[in-house]
């Protein structure tokens, strides 16, 4: 079952529109997990195991785990294998290369850890997204404003934001997402009305300050449906430090579902 397919039943489902990031920075792990033998893997669980009846999504950032070396690579292949099928799952790696390497992402991230789908910066044109979308079911999200201050530095170049959103929305919503910085609120609307049925993959809100009110009313397709994603990482996964870190994260996500739905 394609990412698309999986995000309309799951959102259908739990009226959920929450992506928790699991971004399981070893710096930041509480104590009780560390004595484990692959501490990340056994924090991921546990998280799972409290999130994912209010999870509309899960995301893995690729660097935190490469960090880890071959623990990391473990811990993300085996901590897909533990989320629900039914949930969809994200590499967030944000991969941007000539056909034959981005090929070789894609093998790798659709195929070795069988996730369903992964980020991309299209900056290289084509080649990034033929190669990652041509196969079966395959679906991406693509960088098209992001939330870090020094975006400006080149997304708003001769509107280039806006030339990364028509594309993707030219692709088809089926196939590809736009990632959208929760922080650009004075762009939300733009992004949206360049692309009205794409699913948005927003980061930002909490830890980096994006507006949640803003962000659902600006960025969503409809009340209805919304046809987005707003990531919470470190807000969720490292509310609590404590023995009870995956209690605390369950609560968190139940509350960022709770907002979202009460300003849609």
């Amino acid at each position: 079952m394609s990412f698309y397919t999986k995000y309309l039943n799951l959102t259908n489902m739990y009226n959920s529109f929450v992506c928790v990031g699991l971004d399981s920075d070893m710096h930041k792990l509480p104590k009780s997990v560390m004595k484990e033998r692959n501490p990340a893997l056994v924090f991921n669980k546990r998280i799972i195991d409290e999130t994912c009846e209010h999870c509309a999504c899960y995301k893995l950032n690729f660097a935190f785990y490469l960090a880890q070396g071959v623990a990391g690579i473990e811990a993300i292949r085996e901590t897909i294998n533990y989320i629900p099928n039914a949930i969809p799952t994200i590499i967030d790696i944000k991969a941007g290369d000539i056909g034959n390497t981005m090929e070789q992402y894609s093998t790798g991230v659709y195929h070795y850890f069988d996730a369903d789908a992964m980020t991309i910066n299209i900056l290289m044109g084509s080649d990034v997204v033929d190669a990652c979308l041509k196969r079966n079911e395959s679906f991406a999200f693509a960088l098209a404003i992001t939330s870090n201050n020094s975006a400006q530095d080149y997304f708003y170049h001769d509107d280039l934001y806006k030339k990364f959103a028509k594309y993707i929305a030219q692709a088809g919503e089926e196939k590809l997402g736009a990632v959208v910085g929760a922080t650009r609120v004075e762009d939300l609307a733009t992004m949206r009305s360049l692309m009205p049925k794409t699913i948005f993959l927003i980061p930002g809100v909490g830890a980096q300050g994006g507006d949640l009110q803003a962000v659902c009313k600006h960025a969503r397709a409809s009340s209805e449906n919304p046809l987005f994603l707003i990531n919470s990482s470190r807000g969720i996964i490292f509310a609590d430090d404590s023995e009870n870190f995956a209690k605390t994260a369950g609560k968190e996500t139940l509350k960022l579902k709770e907002l979202i739905n009460n300003n849609l």
